[in-house]
């Protein structure tokens, strides 16, 4: 299976369900994976304060398959750069994104950040006032996803004139659903 192919896991406990089913509803509120996991840090307790890092995952450039180059619609002589992270509050591993962008859509100083920091892509480019526009969905993982692996989305960011200026492939993991801090 291919970075864009789904798999599903065995069904999740009641209990587990919905708590992955008012997650969903999380990310669903934001246009920004980085603010909807802030917000679900939060709200369940998992680090306080409840801020989340993207931490780089240390693997070579991935070129873009042709799916996300389709989705990208990258200009003659636009490059489309890589990201791979680990979106993580206090301790715990909540999502691992790749991410496919077109630098020549953001501001010299937010190519700076995204190349020599660990900011999270959302809070970096949050500025220029993006919408993200889901395309998947789906429980489970693909064989590019840990193991852990509780749901897969698939999306696209589109700037305020509606032209594409990413396209992420994000494995939430089982950290979401464990107990927070506060219960532990």
């Amino acid at each position: 299976m291919g970075i864009l192919a789904v798999a599903t896991l065995p069904a999740c406990t009641a209990p587990q369900s919905a708590q992955l089913h008012e997650f969903e509803r999380v990310l669903a509120r934001e246009h920004s994976a980085t603010a909807a996991l802030t917000s679900w840090c939060r709200i369940r307790g998992i680090a306080n304060p409840a801020a989340i890092i993207a931490q780089r995952v240390l693997t070579e450039e991935l070129p873009p398959p042709p799916a996300i180059i389709a989705l990208l619609q990258p200009g003659p002589t636009e490059r489309i750069a890589y990201r791979n992270v680990r979106l993580i509050c206090g301790d715990d591993v909540l999502s691992v994104a790749q991410n496919w962008y077109l630098p020549d859509r953001l501001t010299a100083a937010m190519n700076h950040t995204l190349d020599t920091t660990d900011a999270p892509f959302g809070r970096v480019i949050a500025p220029l006032g993006f919408t993200r526009e889901l395309l998947v969905s789906q429980h489970g993982a693909v064989s590019d996803c840990a193991d852990d692996t509780i749901l897969i989305q698939r999306a696209l960011l589109r700037l305020q004139d509606g032209r594409p200026v990413s396209a992420v492939v994000e494995c939430y993991t089982s950290a979401n659903l464990q107990q927070t801090n506060s219960a532990r």
